[in-house]
């Protein structure tokens, strides 16, 4: 573990992409394959190979994201527009993940569909409101658990949760 805490502490923006990279598109992956039931790539080798780099972006940019939003929670709570005690532990990471869901994420989700249209040739919103609507049930709580541990674990553990989201809606969908 402490060579992981060093790679990210030493290189925040590369371990950012290279995780959401990796996990973020394996969620596709994941997805896609639950979806036709037998292993399948998320698009054309060409598509899958942009869509890791689709997702390194995203990684940086909710890299970003984070360091600003607890920055955003922070001045809040000195300027009392925030209560004290959500300040510190679990009430600190439920502000901070719902912060972060309901000014960052929608954006940021925007962002990703545009990514994907660009990547496919066409311009479709269809399942962006779906989309918007997994902030509600799945970011704000799975975020509560991410902004619960030390910051050098908070992105990772993010990738982890789009694998895990892909997971989920490949089981979903019919």
């Amino acid at each position: 573990m402490n060579s992981y805490v060093e790679w990210v502490t030493q290189n925040p923006l590369v371990s950012a992409a290279i995780q959401f990279g990796i996990l973020g598109t394996l969620g596709e992956a994941v997805s896609v394959s639950l979806r036709r039931k037998t292993p399948a790539l998320p698009g054309t080798i060409f598509q899958t190979c942009a869509k890791i780099l689709a997702w390194a972006l995203l990684g940086i940019i909710i890299k970003y994201g984070f360091t600003g939003m607890r920055g955003f929670a922070r001045a809040l709570i000195d300027h009392e527009l925030l209560p004290q005690f959500v300040s510190d532990g679990v009430p600190w990471a439920f502000a901070v993940s719902t912060l972060t869901n309901i000014f960052f994420g929608p954006q940021m989700m925007f962002f990703h569909r545009l990514e994907d249209n660009l990547i496919a040739w066409k311009w479709e919103t269809k399942g962006l409101t779906t989309a918007w609507f997994t902030l509600l049930w799945f970011w704000i709580p799975a975020h509560t658990v991410t902004f619960s541990l030390p910051v050098e674990y908070q992105v990772g553990l993010a990738a982890v949760w789009s694998l895990v989201l892909g997971l989920i809606m490949g089981l979903s969908r019919k």
